[in-house]
Formats: structure tokens, C-alpha cells, sequence
């Protein structure tokens, strides 16, 4: 049984508006491997220990499961509404032609909720792909990047934002040149951007951008995701955990290589959403950023982990005509 955490002792990190929010969350992305029921448990348990910011979306499969968590927990004088920060996503097949509204309201039904804190756009495009399906899967409707499409969508989270039904309206899976052709023509800008960081892929040029853009970071795939879906793997992709430079940090420490990532992304600024159902890793996930800090050497021999290795590549979303993933990132 994991130690419940003080609130006290959890960093908070600040959005441009000046709102405090927690330095780590957990995600609840899972539905590859974990039934939404697992799911719903760990989340459970995450917030008896302390946990306060949770990802989802709708195409986990588990909003549903998730917000009797949720309900049940404030009920129960577990925790406060507002104490949380509870964040989804609008789906690709639900871009445009009014479809977000549509989107978020089942969202918000689902998670038993009458605003989300945070709501994003998935994915910079409408492409999607079936549930549970393979590497190989195509869908012969996707599109390249439309920063004019992409517009149309950003002004229905516009709308929903001034609606009150979501707090803070963000992005996700973007790039510096897809951010430059759509951040001047927004009229409320992102709070946040959700994107994959671990420590062979620190996407410092993006990260960085969108510090200069007072744009905070929610790294997924932390520690590298090694549950993540068999179609998200591909020869040659580096095991964070086994990386020299975070093995030797982990021993130096005397704890899990994992958690040396999540120390680095927290020390780093971003905010890191990591997944397990296995209460001992998400009760040490929340600990390790209360304590025993990674210091400046260790956090520059961490850029020497750097392999450029992105695991979520994306290919299922290609295109009629496409070369291959790279072409979703350029």
C-alpha cells in the first residue's frame, strides 16, 4: 500500500493565466493492454495517494468508468472538485462542422463533470484509425496538415472555452512549423501542449518554443512507454530505462530508472503523465518528485541520453501519397 503524499509536498508548476497546477499527473491511456475497469481502479488509487491531475480522453474507451471515480471520490470528501485538474481530448473523427461541442459534451456526461480544466485537440489532423488496430492500418480519408482545417477546429475550442465548459483550451502532437502557422491566427491561445518526451527524445527545439510561447508542457511517454501499443513499435527504438546514462543515475540513487525520468522531466519543466494499474509504480511516480532531487551534473549527463528516438510515430494517421510517419512531424 503506497503512503498518501501531502498536497504540501507536490511542486506546482504555473500556467500563463497564473493557475497552479500539479508538476505530474497520470494518464489513463491504457485501453491497449488494460481494460477500462484496471483503469478506472489505478485511478482510484491515485487520488487516495495524493494524485490531483488526471489525462484522458474519449478514444481511451474508459471516460465513463473514470468518472464514477471521480464522483465518487468528491462525494466521499476524498478530494475537491476544484482541487483537481482533469483534461481530455477531442478525437480526430470529431473535427469541425460542430462536431467538439458535440464531443465534449459526452466527455463531460461521461466523466460526470460540468466543465473540463483542460480540453485538446488530439491531433493536428481529422485522420483516424479504428480501435485496437495494427501498424499496417490505413484509413484512405486522411489528409496531410491543414493549418486553415486545423483553424476551424481551433474556433470551436474557442467557442466551448467562452461557453465555460472548458477552462483552459490546449493542443496536442504538434511541431514548431505546424505552432507558426496557426498560434498568430488564434484568438485565445493554448494553455498548454501535449507532446512525447522522455529522455532519448527531448524535442528540445518544440520544448523550448513553447516556453518562449508561455505555452506550459505535459510530456507523455515519460519513461518511455514500455506498454505502449505493439503498433507504436518498431526496431530500433531505444529502452529509456536501460540508457547508460539513466542506469547509472538510478544506481547512483538507489532507486528505478523509471523514476530518474520523471525526476528529470519535472526538474526540466514539463510536466509528466505517466500510466500503471500497479499501485506500487504510481504510489513511487508521485514520490519521487517530493524527494531526493536529480543535481545539475546528473541533469546534464541526462542530455546525453538524447537518440532522437521517437516511439509514438504515428503512421496509422498517414495519408494517400505519404513517404512514410516523418511526413506527420514535418
Amino acid at each position: 500500500m503506497g503512503d498518501i503524499i501531502d498536497q504540501e509536498k507536490i511542486p506546482f508548476v504555473a500556467l500563463a493565466d497564473g493557475e497552479k497546477i500539479p508538476c505530474i499527473g497520470m494518464g489513463t491511456f491504457g485501453s491497449d493492454r488494460y481494460g477500462p475497469a484496471e483503469v478506472s481502479a489505478a485511478a482510484a488509487g491515485a487520488i487516495r495517494l495524493g494524485y490531483r491531475l488526471f489525462d484522458c480522453a474519449s478514444v481511451y474507451g474508459n471516460e465513463d468508468l473514470i468518472g464514477k471515480v471521480f464522483e465518487d471520490a468528491i462525494a466521499g470528501g476524498t478530494v475537491r472538485r476544484e482541487d483537481l485538474f482533469i483534461t481530455s481530448k477531442v478525437w480526430n473523427d470529431m473535427h469541425g462542422k460542430g462536431d467538439v461541442l458535440l464531443s465534449l459534451a459526452k466527455t463531460l456526461r461521461d466523466l460526470r463533470l460540468e466543465y473540463a480544466d483542460a480540453y485538446f485537440i488530439h491531433w493536428p489532423f481529422p485522420n483516424y484509425h479504428a480501435p485496437g488496430c495494427d501498424g499496417d492500418a490505413r484509413n484512405p480519408d486522411s489528409v496531410p496538415f491543414s493549418a486553415e482545417r486545423f483553424l476551424q477546429t481551433w474556433r470551436e475550442m474557442e467557442r466551448i472555452y467562452r461557453m465555460g465548459l472548458a477552462r483552459h483550451i490546449c493542443m496536442s502532437n504538434m511541431t514548431v512549423s505546424k505552432l507558426e502557422a496557426v498560434l498568430p491566427s488564434c484568438v485565445i491561445k493554448p494553455s498548454l501542449i501535449e507532446m512525447e518526451i522522455h529522455p532519448s527524445f527531448r524535442q528540445d527545439e518544440l520544448f523550448n518554443y513553447c516556453q518562449k510561447q508561455k505555452i506550459r508542457v505535459i510530456g507523455y511517454c515519460p519513461i518511455g512507454s514500455p506498454n505502449r501499443p505493439d503498433r507504436d513499435k518498431a526496431p530500433g527504438d531505444v529502452v529509456d530505462t536501460e540508457l547508460p546514462e539513466v542506469a547509472a543515475i538510478a544506481r547512483a540513487h538507489n532507486i528505478h530508472p523509471a523514476l530518474v525520468c520523471i525526476k528529470w522531466q519535472v526538474q526540466r519543466g514539463s510536466i509528466p503523465i505517466p500510466f500503471s494499474v500497479h499501485e506500487k509504480n504510481y504510489a513511487a511516480n508521485l514520490k519521487a518528485v517530493t524527494t531526493d532531487p536529480l543535481s545539475t551534473a546528473e541533469m546534464e549527463l541526462l542530455k546525453k541520453a538524447e537518440r532522437n528516438c521517437r516511439l509514438v510515430k504515428g503512421q496509422v494517421f498517414l495519408w494517400p501519397g505519404a513517404k512514410g510517419w516523418e511526413d506527420l512531424w514535418n
